[in-house]
């Protein structure tokens, strides 16, 4: 499943596989590693939390531009939007 997610001048181009371990990687790296605070951590795992499926799909996210918040916005945007098709 893919999403696109836009927010301010970040674009993230997100795919979500189902059947999954719970990884997460953003532009290649890990979730962890990549957004460092939990805060944005937390941002980007909103909608798999409300959905249920935190640790069932893995995610795997290109992005682009912005700061590191708008970013985290425009996956979170991305994966609600790959969840819904």
């Amino acid at each position: 499943m893919y999403g696109l997610g836009r927010r301010k001048s970040s674009v993230a181009r997100v795919r979500v596989i189902k059947n999954g371990k719970g990884l997460i990687t953003i532009s290649g790296r890990p979730m962890e590693e990549y957004f460092t605070t939990y805060e944005l951590r937390n941002i980007v795992v909103d909608a798999l939390k409300q959905t249920g499926q935190e640790g069932s799909v893995d995610v795997s996210a290109l992005v682009e531009g912005g700061g590191l918040r708008g970013q985290a916005e425009s996956v979170r945007l991305g994966i609600s939007r790959a969840l819904c098709e």
